[in-house]
């Protein structure tokens, strides 16, 4: 397989499915664009993918081009990547496409940057309200599954809120400012202790 993703300080959906690559040792190939370069970075993406963004996996003759839908397909051949009960796996799968699809406001006030200098700021009423349901929903599914993660063990959903643990990490946001009495905040860093996070981390720091 190979993985075909974006510059790593930035790009949030290459992040994901390359922690699940990496997390369950499946075997990949990489292939890195840059990205917010004028006449660079579309050229450079339109051999490997049919929308014109990252990621794009790449599987014999078979290109998949969607984060969600390329950890799906990642799921068929190892069915660890969800939880193994029925009802953890709705619940999560339900959290990471939330994740997905929703929290524009969190996404476009405070994007990912890993090679920013960590710093309070003020929050639109629109990104507290997406943090406070990120917080209640965190809370919600540690309790019900037991932690340490979402559905009990790592997985998917986990890989879909490890961007959202940095983005709270750059913007200093405080979870107990938003109904969290420790659990979610230790969630959050312990996604980012995480040794696959770390090494994508790292050669965010390296790229420069």
């Amino acid at each position: 397989m190979q993985i075909v993703i974006g510059t790593r300080k930035w790009s949030t959906w290459s992040l994901r499915p390359w922690l699940v690559l990496k997390r369950f040792g499946l075997a990949f190939e990489e292939v890195a664009v840059p990205l917010r370069e004028d006449g660079v970075t579309s050229e450079a993406i339109a051999p490997h993918s049919p929308s014109g963004l990252v990621p794009v996996l790449k599987d014999g003759e078979l290109t998949v081009w969607d984060s969600l839908a390329i950890c799906e397909y990642l799921a068929e051949k190892a069915p660890d990547l969800w939880p193994s009960d029925p009802a953890a796996r709705a619940r999560v799968r339900a959290a990471a496409a939330e994740m997905h699809s929703g929290f524009a406001s969190l996404r476009g006030e405070c994007p990912m940057d890993l090679t920013a200098e960590a710093r309070p700021v003020e929050l639109s009423p629109a990104t507290q309200k997406d943090i406070r349901r990120i917080t209640a929903l965190w809370l919600d599914l540690l309790g019900r599954h037991g932690g340490p993660f979402l559905g009990g063990a790592w997985s998917i959903a986990d890989a879909f809120y490890t961007p959202v643990a940095t983005r709270f990490r750059t913007y200093g946001v405080k979870l107990s400012d938003f109904g969290d009495s420790g659990p979610a905040g230790e969630y959050a860093e312990r996604l980012l202790e995480q040794p696959e996070f770390l090494a994508w981390e790292a050669a965010a720091r390296a790229e420069g």
